[in-house]
């Protein structure tokens, strides 16, 4: 049976409560003193005893109250505890200012392979296999620990946590977290959408069958290969494809490999050992193929990879293992690799500057997205998308483009595409204070070059003749993209016999 007994706080009184309990002769399992109470714990106390043990309780001088109580507060703190460490998926430690284990979790015993009652009591150093792991913990009062350490054949990153009593040092928490574990807790701060093609905006034909392939591909563990003009959106479809498929739980992370030197991106993307150079974090650093274990590695702009890089990624794609820079252990860990790249590269394999044997472990499966210019009414479909998020983000309020505006848009050749559409509406919005957004705003936020329309070079005599010369610029510009009359026009959205009388007029097609 557990008690609890409520005092009146003086000196002495929990003695003289305990000398009662004494005095019977009961069999006193714990006993937990927090003023004003005395919890105990007799097992072997009977119903017909506790009757006469609380009136001698309650005979002590100060004796508010005794009850019975399911558990005691200590014990229930316990299961608490213990709660929510078997609840923690990453494995978690206790240590005294010693080092010494004091608690472990579930996770900690099935990654150590050992008992749980052998970790209790262990030195943290035995548990590692390494002395010194310990030796810097203690000293430096549970501040810093190594980067990486070994347990149970695999490599974690340590996250330390001093413990204090009243100020002074008294232990840890070190939490362990895997490469793929800390992938997820990197995918969770990117706040990655889930919305998979639903992302992807646009009801053109174009984008209609991209989808389509995109969904078809998305389940197939294999690589994609991702073509598509600067800005396009290769990086939004490849997440697409990540969210559909069935690692959509695990990481998705990405390297642009235009953006960094080869030094860099081979140690971003395949991680560092411990004083691989100059200035290495201590225990070395996971790359991207270890931190998205089980998920997907996007590598952005492929063809600028260097041909050194392209060997090694080579040999990760055709077995799955790899070595950080500066280590001699291999790693192996199971990642979809999606690639991209606006540049052709089946002339770069012709040219000698990217590795054939690459080119078709890449290309097992292929994305081609549509530049902006192809996509009709998606234009202006993503045009007043941009127009309400730059509104919001700008804090004012919403304006409406004009028909006129909307025509300058479909008018326009966009070379940046969606990337360069968005920059262009949130220019607008942002210098415009007018409800409405005229094509002098447009312009306004990009020169007629920028937007990559038709430019009237030379002399303008008159009215009359600029109007020409910018039909003429303007066919000839969308002519080969459009080379019969009635896709020009339904581009254009004017009548078929307008764009033939055009045509005619300027020579641009036989009579």
């Amino acid at each position: 049976m557990r008690i609890d007994v409520v005092f009146h706080d003086r000196v002495g009184i929990a003695h003289e409560i305990l000398a009662v309990l004494a005095e019977r002769r009961l069999n006193v399992t714990a006993v937990e003193v927090a003023p004003p109470h005395v919890f105990v714990d007799a097992p072997d106390l009977a119903e017909e005893a506790w009757v006469d043990l609380r009136e001698a309780l309650l005979a002590v001088a100060g004796t508010r109250s005794a009850a019975r109580v399911d558990i005691l507060p200590g014990s229930r703190d316990r299961l608490h505890l213990e709660a929510l460490l078997s609840a923690m998926a990453d494995p978690v430690l206790l240590l005294d200012a010693d080092g010494t284990i004091l608690v472990a979790n579930a996770a900690t015993v099935a990654v150590s392979r050992r008992r749980a009652e052998e970790i209790g009591g262990l030195a943290l150093g035995d548990l590692f296999a390494d002395a010194r792991l310990q030796v810097e913990l203690v000293r430096s009062g549970f501040r810093s620990a190594p980067r990486e350490a070994m347990l149970g054949g695999v490599p974690f990153q340590l996250d330390v946590v001093p413990v204090f009593d009243d100020g002074v040092p008294a232990g840890g928490v070190v939490t362990l977290l895997s490469p793929h574990r800390l992938g997820e807790h990197i995918r969770g701060l990117q706040s990655l959408p889930e919305r998979g093609l639903e992302a992807i905006l646009g009801a053109s034909p174009a984008i209609q069958s991209l989808k389509k392939r995109a969904a078809r591909v998305a389940d197939v563990d294999a690589p994609i290969l991702i073509l598509g003009e600067t800005g396009t959106g290769k990086e939004l479809v490849a997440q697409a494809c990540h969210q559909m498929s069935r690692r959509s739980k695990a990481p998705f992370l990405a390297l642009n490999c235009a953006a960094v030197p080869e030094n860099l991106a081979e140690s971003e993307l395949f991680g560092y050992a411990s004083g691989a150079f100059s200035g290495a974090e201590r225990g070395g650093k996971p790359g991207l193929l270890e931190l998205a274990d089980k998920g997907t590695v996007f590598l952005d702009e492929i063809g600028e990879m260097s041909p050194y890089l392209q060997s090694k990624l080579l040999r990760f794609l055709n077995d799955g293992s790899f070595r950080r820079v500066g280590g001699d252990r291999e790693s192996r860990v199971d990642v979809r690799i999606v690639s991209a790249t606006h540049r052709d590269l089946a002339a770069m394999v012709a040219a000698g500057t990217f590795r054939e044997d690459l080119w078709y472990r890449l290309n097992v499966l292929r994305l081609e997205l549509p530049p902006l210019r192809e996509r009709g009414d998606d234009i202006v479909r993503l045009a007043r998308h941009f127009v309400a998020r730059a509104s919001a983000q700008c804090r004012r309020a919403e304006p409406r483009l004009s028909p006129a505006a909307e025509a300058e848009l479909l008018a326009q050749l966009w070379p940046g595409n969606v990337r360069q559409l968005e920059n262009v509406i949130f220019r607008a919005v942002t210098m415009s204070d007018q409800p409405v957004l005229e094509p002098a705003d447009l312009l306004q936020a990009g020169s007629p070059a920028d937007l990559g329309g038709p430019v009237i070079e030379g002399e303008i005599d008159d009215w009359d003749g600029a109007i020409r010369d910018f039909e003429k610029a303007l066919l000839v510009r969308l002519l080969p993209q459009f080379p019969s009359s009635r896709k020009l026009a339904a581009r254009l959205r004017v009548s078929h016999t307008t764009i033939a009388d055009r045509l005619r007029r300027y020579g641009l097609t036989k009579a």
